[in-house]
């Protein structure tokens, strides 16, 4: 072999040699765990007799019966709901007030900007086991400052970890800490934006408000896309805020959520096998509604340049 055909057989071999160890990790930490919790989902253990010595317990094919159990779980069903509600706040509160952020930080006239966007930012660096727990004392009328001052002032003081309230309660955990991180998603977009279109619009006689409506929300369609995207995995997977807040308060059971009846099942009750059937739900669940959006949004993109394009 010439060093020219050497040369250009190594040239081939070279970007596969760049994804080896992405592959490798890949296959590792994702596909391996995913394979491992589908075949478990398939299974499930048979006891013989009192279930006492060897070989009592056996391992066996349950086909999908985890998944049927698991369907018609009126616990998992309930979770899914208060999922939901907790959602319809999380959702739109926090890109609302992370698009605002933003178009005020992109403003002319803001001041501070770079303390008041390392403010903003800030809560999505704490980590959320530790905002929970700080919000927690801050709900508990026994140790919350906020209800001593009502408390002086004469004013009621409701029980926000409590029946209806807890959901904003909750809600107000994750907007605390997710706003931060869409702002700065949605305000790179905006920087992005050539100045000439800001020069016409300014010529044409339009308001920073006409501007923004106008020209600057449209123009970061994607980025409000693409975090809406994450939104909603991130409030299908919700965690750690219950989990965090359940030892303050008896309105939190351990399957408040979808996950934390995952996490009750196969840790509390020992069914790893019912629990790797209602993680894959989950998954699927979340990857149909992420995908159906990411294709709604698609298709609406391709409308709007058709009829640019029309125009």
């Amino acid at each position: 072999m010439t060093s020219a055909r050497r040369r250009s057989y190594g040239v081939k071999r070279a970007p596969y040699a760049f994804l080896l160890p992405a592959t490798v990790l890949f296959a590792l930490f994702f596909a391996l765990p995913i394979g491992y919790a589908v075949w478990l989902s398939l299974h499930k253990v048979k006891v013989s007799g009192l279930g006492l010595g060897a070989g009592a317990r056996s391992e066996v094919w349950a086909g999908l019966e985890n998944y049927t159990d698991s369907l018609t779980d009126p616990e998992l069903l309930a979770g899914a709901l208060r999922v939901l509600g907790y959602g319809c706040i999380v959702v739109p509160v926090m890109l609302g007030l992370a698009l605002l952020f933003a178009l005020m930080l992109d403003s002319e006239k803001v001041r501070l900007a770079p303390f008041t966007r390392l403010a903003i930012f800030l809560p999505y660096s704490i980590p959320g086991v530790v905002a929970a727990l700080l919000w927690g004392f801050l709900y508990l009328p026994s140790v919350s400052p906020f209800y001593y001052v009502l408390d002086a002032l004469g004013l009621p003081q409701p029980d926000l970890l409590d029946g209806g309230p807890l959901y904003g309660a909750l809600s107000n955990i994750a907007i605390w800490g997710g706003t931060g991180f869409n702002m700065i998603v949605i305000y790179t977009s905006l920087r992005a934006i050539p100045a000439e279109v800001h020069e016409a619009a300014k010529l044409d006689g339009a308001t920073p408000l006409q501007t923004a409506l106008r020209i600057k929300i449209p123009m970061v369609a994607p980025s409000l896309v693409l975090t809406f995207f994450f939104s909603i995995i991130a409030t299908l997977q919700v965690f750690n805020e219950p989990t965090t807040l359940k030892p303050l308060t008896n309105s939190v059971s351990t399957t408040w959520s979808p996950l934390m009846k995952v996490y009750r099942d196969a840790f509390g009750t020992g069914d790893i096998y019912r629990a790797a059937a209602e993680a894959v739900i989950i998954a699927l669940a979340t990857l149909v509604l992420s995908f159906g959006f990411l294709r709604a949004a698609n298709r609406r993109n391709r409308q709007d340049a058709r009829q640019g394009g029309a125009r």
